[in-house]
């Protein structure tokens, strides 16, 4: 209670019945949220994704609905069951519209109208399991093409903040995106575009193996925006990761954006370069527990890839004599998950590692 009463007088409200700040403050909320409802035929839908006027962002997950799912949802429109609205951003460079929610159904209708996909698994509309889009009478045809289905377009006026927080809340149901998933959208700029590029480089990702799973959820993104972080603010990290990670992409893609940003990017690529390089010439396993080990653990890897950096900044020709440390209980309590988000059990297990090498 004193903590909420503490932010009111942040806001100015003196007290539960100021209603007139209130309503201010909840006008100003509303105003951010700028959108308007529009309604689309399905073959239009079909066809503006085609010619990339719908747009799917990079942190969007990879098509995953399996057949029977797909299937269902054509049934759904076919026999004119109500499907979920779909969510945009108005793109204000391209004109484009960037699809915040609905990829799945999207692709769907599209896999359809294309002939790819083959209905199965229906009740209520078994006797048409095993057709294909072409397979239906050319009058049900017709009346599915015209099946109409409504979007919410987030205005071009919608500032970063107001669409991550729009991108959360919308995949809040039963699979959730990934921060790392949210950010391309929400914080694009050339930062993020730096993180993409080091998170694409196979040298990174022969010694951070991650699984095809969490590769498709961002997770290499993720861990490289964490290498630039804790670099960087190591000594400001509290426990709160997301927002954490999210200002400082913030703050650098503005840093970035000014006319010598260039020159920021050269220096945290380079220093990413250095970090990766060390790790492969030095450590046989990379960011692996063992040879045999498939994924890397997000705690070890802060660990080492921001031990290393900081190492590398002290002696730039690093060459450690013994990696012994790295079996010792000493590194196994440290880089446990518990109490991993702890800010002073970060700077220990970074700190371990540097002094270590």
């Amino acid at each position: 209670m004193r903590s909420d009463m503490n932010t009111n007088r942040t806001l100015g409200i003196k007290d539960a019945h100021d209603s007139a700040a209130v309503e201010k403050l909840l006008l100003l909320e509303q105003k951010r949220v700028d959108y308007d409802t529009r309604e689309f035929t399905v073959e239009l839908l079909v066809h503006k994704l085609e010619s990339e006027e719908l747009v799917v962002p990079t942190y969007q997950r990879v098509f995953q609905w399996d057949k029977r799912r797909q299937s269902r949802l054509i049934e759904s429109f076919m026999i004119g069951l109500p499907v979920p609205f779909l969510f945009a951003a108005d793109l204000p460079e391209s004109g484009q519209l960037e699809i915040i929610d609905g990829v799945q159904r999207l692709y769907t209708l599209k896999s359809f109208f294309s002939q790819e996909l083959v209905l199965q698994d229906l009740e209520k509309l078994a006797f048409v399991n095993g057709f294909r889009y072409r397979d239906l009478p050319i009058s049900q045809q017709r009346r599915f093409k015209n099946r109409t289905l409504r979007m919410i377009v987030i205005s071009e006026n919608a500032d970063q903040d107001v669409r991550f927080d729009i991108f959360e809340r919308i995949n809040s149901g039963s699979l959730i995106l990934a921060p790392a998933e949210m950010r391309g959208g929400a914080f694009p700029g050339k930062f993020y575009t730096l993180m993409s590029e080091c998170a694409q480089e196979p040298e990174f990702r022969e010694v951070c193996p991650v699984g095809k799973k969490r590769e498709d959820r961002k997770e290499y993104e993720e861990l490289v925006l964490r290498f630039f972080a804790y670099s960087a603010r190591l000594a400001d990290f509290d426990h709160d990761v997301t927002p954490f990670l999210n200002d400082y992409l913030r703050d650098m893609n503005a840093s970035c954006a000014k006319q010598d940003g260039n020159s920021a990017l050269r220096t945290r690529k380079r220093h990413f370069d250095r970090m990766v390089a060390c790790v492969r010439r030095c450590f046989p396993h990379g960011f692996r527990k063992s040879e045999a080990g498939r994924s890397t653990p997000r705690v070890r890897f802060e660990a080492i890839a921001v031990g290393v950096h900081l190492a590398l900044e002290q002696n730039p020709r690093l060459r450690p004599s013994s990696l012994d440390w790295l079996d010792s209980e000493e590194f196994k309590r440290l880089t446990t998950t518990h109490a991993s988000n702890s800010g002073p059990r970060l700077r220990a297990r970074v700190e371990y590692v540097r002094d270590s090498l």
